[in-house]
């Protein structure tokens, strides 16, 4: 079957934070890890099936839904998951906010890599801990870890959690395996738990392997709590379904009682039933999307070099979410983010929310739509940046 991601969708009026937020109807939004790809038909077919029933109750997740996480991570990655280490929540970012209350008490510490995607602040402070920052290290057009850094945050009595985002957003590293390993021997060494983000793991391009960090050994099982959900990978974002996946049972009774006391715990029938269909029947879909997103990372590399050879850009292993350098244009991200809005009428993330000093000079730039439009917002990024 053919699917058309080079269809136009026009999203403006639906609400959308992505289209509906700018307040100039002119702007393309290149900003929010939204794409703008119909779903996959298999998804459709489902809601509206759902649909056709007239009653929209509390839900009960069937067997069914834990059988489709299952069989589709088992199929997908090698990583052979039980049922009883399965959590359902509204989203991972809930998720998140509810292993930190979990594992932590107010004043620990929790340490993130970063540049790293903006809300792990807010779930940590919101919590009550501390953020600690290890810079990843630039290395050519990529990243590597600063494991001696690592070290010497973990090290401290009060660190407890290192929450990892894998594949990392926004610099694009899928971790390799010998990585992942590393990292969690150190924290092992200090008694530091590996919370880990995979909301993107679907998304990687040719020639790098996802890696599920409980998958590593059985040391990186038992030392993890995963957070994964297909809303990134099939775009259902708005229908907030997410899973936590932890083997220690002890582990899991604290985050269901955080799940109950932030009151995540009750999910809507169509998150449930999309996430069925798409662990079911969407494979082939999400191979086509991949490949497409694949071809627009290429197009995008081969205009900046010859339109604008001054804004380099990061290797892209994995996400929608292209890190892009703009140090060498002398102003700030912030400054270039706004005239890009205001000049060029496109929208871009300016990196300061993902932290780290360098971020000051970085745009995130999505790339998850139709390849024309990708190819207008370029253009008038690159009238401005002229």
């Amino acid at each position: 079957m053919t699917y058309d991601f080079d269809q136009i969708i026009n999203r403006r009026g639906t609400n959308s934070m992505k289209w509906d937020e700018a307040e100039d109807p002119e702007v393309i939004p290149m900003w929010v890890a939204d794409m703008d790809f119909a779903v996959a038909p298999c998804i459709t077919e489902a809601l509206h099936e759902r649909i056709n029933h007239p009653v929209f109750g509390y839900t009960f997740v069937p067997e069914s839904y834990y059988e489709a996480v299952i069989s589709w991570f088992a199929r997908r990655h090698q990583w052979h998951i039980r049922r009883e280490w399965i959590q359902y929540t509204s989203g991972v970012v809930p998720a998140v906010s509810c292993c930190i209350k979990a594992m932590t008490q107010p004043g620990d510490n929790v340490l993130v890599l970063t540049p790293v995607y903006n809300c792990f602040f807010s779930s940590i402070r919101n919590n009550k801990c501390n953020i600690l920052e290890s810079a990843l290290l630039p290395v050519g057009d990529s990243f590597e870890i600063d494991y001696a850094d690592v070290e010497k945050h973990c090290a401290k009595a009060e660190t407890k959690i290192l929450l990892l985002c894998n594949p990392h957003n926004p610099a694009g590293r899928v971790w390799t395996k010998q990585e992942l390993s590393r990292i969690n021997d150190i924290c092992m060494r200090h008694g530091v738990i590996v919370v880990s983000d995979e909301i993107h793991c679907e998304l990687t391009m040719p020639g790098f392997t996802f890696t599920p960090f409980a998958n590593v050994s059985e040391e990186c099982l038992n030392n993890s709590i995963t957070l994964n959900s297909p809303s990134k990978s099939f775009n259902t974002a708005g229908l907030q379904i997410a899973n936590i996946i932890c083997s220690n049972a002890d582990w899991q009774a604290r985050i269901d009682r955080a799940i109950n006391d932030n009151e995540v715990c009750d999910v809507n029938p169509f998150g449930v039933i999309a996430l069925q269909a798409a662990y079911n029947k969407g494979e082939e879909w999400l191979d086509a999307l991949r490949a497409y997103i694949y071809n627009n990372y290429k197009a995008l590399k081969e205009f900046l070099e010859r339109e604008v050879p001054c804004v380099k850009i990061h290797k892209l292993e994995g996400t929608y979410l292209v890190w892009a350098d703009i140090s060498a244009l002398g102003i700030s991200a912030d400054e270039l983010s706004e005239r890009l809005i205001k000049e060029g009428k496109v929208w871009m993330t300016s990196g300061t929310v993902y932290h780290d000093p360098a971020s000051q000079h970085h745009l995130r730039i999505n790339i998850a739509c139709p390849r024309e439009q990708m190819m207008e917002g370029l253009r008038r990024m690159a009238t401005v940046v002229k």
